[in-house]
């Protein structure tokens, strides 16, 4: 079979890209994280002395950019607020070849990250979860652990169990997610977006137990659990609807069919007894309800198939990027003690 000359070009521009130093870009959306940025980006520069740190500054009303700019980093300026549309700015605006993503409150472990780096490149995967092992009760609070659990479980049912943590603010990326991520998230649903936009495409993912540490002293959490939560919960709704049309549709069709077979049965009684339909309003709604039924469920069947082209098109960009790039150390084969215990790998999908 004679092969195409897109593969031999798509196959050269990937050994040509993978024998460079791969760039590597940590990002840090932060807002009012004056007291815990320069510490963030001092620690991500010692532990990634090749990295470029990045620093998008969203619309604070204190010196975090100035701080931040004086610790090293690159410092720009987001005035659209929450961290969804942040993340959507940097990911539009950097290149690179791998991404670590990270909050700049200093509650995540950054001496990890090249831990994390060797894992996205040694398996070839398009993202690595940093999963939050909780050093002190005071860093991960009761009821964002029980939401944590709650949405984890959620999204598990409706598109797979491949995380334990989905809602981790620390991540590394590969280039060829970045950019075909579309970002749509405003806040803190970022995090939801991100790993469904995985798990819907099927990428070869990762996930590694990493250290999660308080707050430093004068830095307050932005984060409210009921707001964000119930955006977070809209969220996966939202994706549910439109990733997974046919379960959503029809799972209406049958709550409207139930109500109607509900409300039918009195007037099927009745009729049964004394041949007469008395109430004919109630039987007008039984029959409306179970129209909606059906309707509901054609809708589910026609948005299912668009959905399913959305998918092939996103597949499609997609493999148009270049895979991550393999180190020195990634290409050697690993003995089997040389295997990292605490590292899970999946296919997600």
């Amino acid at each position: 079979m004679q092969r195409h000359p897109v593969h031999d070009q798509q196959a050269a521009l990937a050994e040509a890209w993978q024998a460079e130093t791969p760039r590597i870009a940590v990002l840090l959306p932060c807002y009012n994280e004056e007291a815990a940025i320069a510490q963030v980006v001092e620690d991500f520069r010692r532990a990634l002395p090749q990295a470029s740190v990045y620093v998008y500054d969203n619309a604070s009303t204190d010196r975090t950019g100035e701080v931040a700019a004086a610790a090293g980093a690159v410092v720009v300026r987001e005035p659209l607020r929450g961290k969804g549309n942040v993340v959507r700015r940097m990911f539009a605006d950097i290149e690179a070849d791998i991404y670590v993503l990270a909050d700049g409150d200093d509650t995540y472990d950054a001496a990890a990250a090249p831990e994390l780096i060797e894992t996205l490149c040694r398996e070839q995967l398009d993202m690595v979860n940093a999963a939050r092992a909780n050093t002190s009760d005071d860093a991960y609070r009761r009821g964002h652990q029980f939401g944590n659990r709650l949405f984890t479980t959620m999204v598990s049912t409706l598109f797979g169990k491949r995380f334990d943590d989905i809602l981790s603010g620390y991540r590394i990326f590969s280039r060829r997610f970045v950019k075909s991520f579309p970002a749509l998230a405003q806040g803190f649903e970022i995090e939801t977006e991100l790993t469904v936009h995985a798990l819907e495409l099927r990428m070869p993912v990762g996930e590694v137990m990493t250290a999660y540490k308080e707050r430093p002293e004068g830095s307050e959490s932005k984060l409210s659990t009921f707001r964000d939560g119930f955006r977070i919960l809209r969220t996966i709704v939202r994706l549910t609807k439109e990733e997974r049309p046919l379960q959503f549709f029809a799972a209406a069709g049958a709550v409207l069919a139930l109500a109607s077979v509900i409300l039918a049965i009195p007037i099927i009684v009745t009729f049964l007894e004394s041949g007469l339909v008395p109430r004919i309003p109630t039987a007008v709604l039984v029959c409306a309800l179970m129209i909606l039924a059906f309707l509901s469920l054609a809708c589910g069947l026609i948005l299912d198939s668009v959905a399913h082209g959305r998918r092939e098109l996103k597949r499609l960009h997609y493999l148009h990027l270049p895979a991550p790039p393999q180190t020195a150390r990634s290409k050697q084969p690993l003995d089997e003690e040389d295997t990292p215990s605490s590292t899970s790998i999946s296919y997600a999908g």
